[in-house]
C-alpha cells in the first residue's frame, strides 16, 4: 500500500529515545511531514493550532503514559473536535492490559502497538489503519 509522504503526521511521546524511533520508522515509511510532542497536553495544543491554521493533522501516534495528559486523554479530546473526530490514531504502549486496549478501542483508537515492537510491526498496523480508512471511504 502506498501512503501520501506528506500526509501531516504527529508524534507524541514522552521520551527522545522512542519518538526518535518512531519517527525513524516513519521516515523509513517515507513519510516525509512529521511533528512532534512530548507530552499530550503539548499534542492538544498543537492539533488545535493546526485546526485553526486549516492544516490539521492527518495521522497522530501517541504514547499512553505521559506527563500532562496521556494518550488516552489526548485520545478522548481528539475524538471530540469535529475536524480531527475521524483522524487516524496509533496508541503505542507498553502496557498491554486488555483493559486499556478495551478503554482505547470505546475511545475511538484505530489500532495499538505494544511495546517493544518491530519496524515490520509498526509498518503493518499503519497499513492496517489506512487501508480500513481507504475501504470506509469506498
Amino acid at each position: 500500500m502506498e501512503l501520501d509522504p506528506d500526509l501531516k503526521v504527529l508524534v507524541v511521546d514522552d521520551m527522545l529515545a522512542m519518538r526518535t524511533i518512531i519517527e525513524k520508522g516513519l521516515k523509513d515509511l517515507g513519510f516525509l511531514n512529521v511533528t512532534h510532542a512530548t507530552d499530550g497536553l503539548t499534542a492538544f495544543k498543537l492539533i488545535q493550532k493546526a485546526i485553526e491554521e486549516e492544516q490539521p493533522f492527518e495521522f497522530i501516534i501517541s504514547d499512553w503514559n505521559m506527563p500532562m495528559m496521556g494518550g488516552l486523554d489526548l485520545l478522548l479530546k481528539v475524538r471530540q473536535l469535529e475536524t480531527n473526530k475521524d483522524v487516524p490514531f496509533l496508541m503505542i504502549t507498553a502496557e498491554a492490559h486488555p483493559k486499556n486496549e478495551d478503554k482505547a478501542i470505546k475511545a475511538g483508537v484505530s489500532n495499538f502497538i505494544v511495546k517493544p515492537f518491530t519496524k515490520q510491526i509498526f509498518k503493518e498496523k499503519i497499513d492496517s489503519i489506512f487501508l480500513k480508512k481507504e475501504l470506509d471511504a469506498s
